[in-house]
């Protein structure tokens, strides 16, 4: 470091330049003074292992640099790996959904189906009641009728046997119809 150090001071130094009465190397040369101060500071810098201590603070400031490269090199690969068990899990969430809103679907399907089964059969049931109703009220209207004709019938009948028939032949059929009725009875 010495051979590199003197020839830089004489290349840089402005003393070559300086001329002068007394002369480059003359104490009374502020130019040489300072030059001698410099290689002065330098000797003793080397002497007591300055640079040694700046490379070995610099070593030192670079593995620190090292270790929190490695460690956030460490937290981006967890980052990473959370990420990715993030969007798993955020897949299988949204599969769970689409499953559970297609077995909804499904379910509402179904209902309405069955629902549609049941509105069916009700109102055929209804129907069904509704036709045995009608059937029920013709028949009654059928006996109605029929025992309506079968009364006017026998009124008619009355009244004109009444008519054609003798006080003497109307105790004869009345005396039949009594032993007609005791026949059947017993």
């Amino acid at each position: 470091m010495i051979r590199t150090t003197i020839p830089l001071i004489l290349l840089a130094s402005p003393a070559l330049a300086a001329s002068g009465e007394y002369g480059f190397f003359s104490l009374r040369n502020t130019d040489f003074v300072v030059s001698i101060g410099f290689v002065i500071f330098i000797g003793i810098l080397v002497y007591f292992k300055v640079p040694g201590l700046l490379l070995g603070m610099l070593d030192s400031r670079a593995e620190g640099i090292q270790k929190d490269l490695d460690e956030a090199r460490s937290l981006r690969d967890e980052a990473t790996a959370l990420l990715a068990d993030y969007e798993r899990k955020t897949r299988e969430a949204r599969a769970q959904a689409d499953e559970i809103v297609a077995t909804a679907k499904a379910e509402a399907e179904a209902s309405n189906v069955q629902a549609r089964k049941d509105l069916e059969a009700s109102v055929e049931r209804r129907l069904a009641a509704a036709a045995d109703q009608i059937e029920s009220a013709r028949a009654a209207a059928v006996r109605e009728v029929r025992d309506e004709a079968i009364r006017v019938a026998t009124a008619v009948a009355a009244d004109m046997l009444a008519k054609q028939t003798s006080a003497s032949d109307r105790d004869a059929m009345i005396d039949r119809s009594i032993e007609a009725v005791r026949e059947r009875l017993h």
